[in-house]
């Protein structure tokens, strides 16, 4: 297939482009590296540096277009902050591909996120109320509330992915928005202690990216031959690790006794004290279920 990945220079879009070229597929990557990285990208994979929104400038570059994988997106809740400004960036530019998408009729899977799920119980099952908390979440929903409108209106194949913690493999770009495992593990290789918001009890479901690029490569193989269908579905384990046990584990596999400095009470406005996916509806659907525990996906990560 001939497939678009948006943010194929990131941390989540290489892994997946690695992925789809290995299986044979044709890759063309639109980045405008805001957090990704020219060394990220596959040598055979076509690379456009522009931002996702600007998709219709390369229409020469972008014929025969089988799928879509949308990725690229301000994707940190902090990035929003001072920025609220992002919040209409991120709604414009994910309508300007589906338009795109309407127009070659054409699959898309694109990143949503878990922060949904602030201020419900875990675990966390995709009929639940969303209580927006911050600029980022609202982005995703307006993102998730348009999909559902196209896919009404126009007959289009969606699925939105809602990440969880997702670490591993090709963070370095990130850099303060890596996720906590990765950030942990470069203060611990320096002889550093890992900042900790809070006492540490808090509860992450991490999943390994290996298995966020099965969710996606399994939904856009779900929607083939679909009219009609749009989806928010989970990607994550459906198991939770404490902060203090994430970083006892780190330790334990670089051989190293370093405690965690704690910033007590934490400083974080509206912080979510635990992730947990209720897996179900990814399996039912897209045949999804994670195969790495943290252990593994840390050993993978130290490779």
């Amino acid at each position: 297939m001939k497939i678009i990945i948006t943010g194929g220079a990131g941390f989540i879009g290489s892994n997946l482009a690695n992925r789809l070229i290995k299986q044979g597929n044709e890759v063309i990557i639109i980045d405008n590296l805001h957090t990704g990285s020219v060394d990220n990208i596959n040598p055979k994979a076509d690379f456009i540096k522009d931002n996702a929104g600007n998709i219709d400038k390369h229409k020469d570059e972008l014929k025969d277009i089988e799928a879509i994988y949308h990725i690229g997106i301000y994707s940190s809740s902090p990035m929003y902050v001072d920025k609220v400004y992002l919040v209409a960036e991120a709604i414009k530019e994910h309508i300007k591909i589906l338009e795109f998408v309407k127009r070659k009729k054409i699959p898309i899977v694109f990143a949503s996120t878990s922060s949904l799920y602030n201020g419900q119980k875990p675990p966390h099952k995709e009929d639940m109320d969303v209580l927006i908390t911050d600029f980022y979440t609202e982005a995703r929903y307006e993102m998730e509330r348009l999909s559902k409108l196209y896919s009404k209106l126009y007959n289009l194949n969606i699925i939105g992915l809602r990440l969880f913690s997702v670490y591993g493999k090709g963070e370095k770009s990130k850099d303060k928005y890596a996720n906590l495992i990765s950030q942990f593990l470069w203060a611990l290789k320096k002889g550093k202690k890992p900042l900790v918001y809070g006492d540490g009890t808090q509860k992450r479901d991490f999943t390994y990216v290996e298995d966020i690029v099965d969710a996606f490569i399994l939904s856009m193989k779900y929607l083939e031959g679909k009219k009609r269908i749009c989806q928010m579905i989970n990607a994550g384990t459906g198991k939770s690790y404490s902060i203090n046990e994430m970083i006892k584990i780190l330790n334990k596999k670089l051989g190293t006794e370093i405690e965690a400095e704690y910033l007590i009470p934490n400083p974080i406005k509206n912080y979510v004290m635990i992730t947990l996916a209720d897996t179900q509806k990814a399996e039912k659907i897209i045949g999804f279920k994670a195969k790495y525990n943290l252990e593994d996906g840390i050993d993978e990560l130290l490779k």
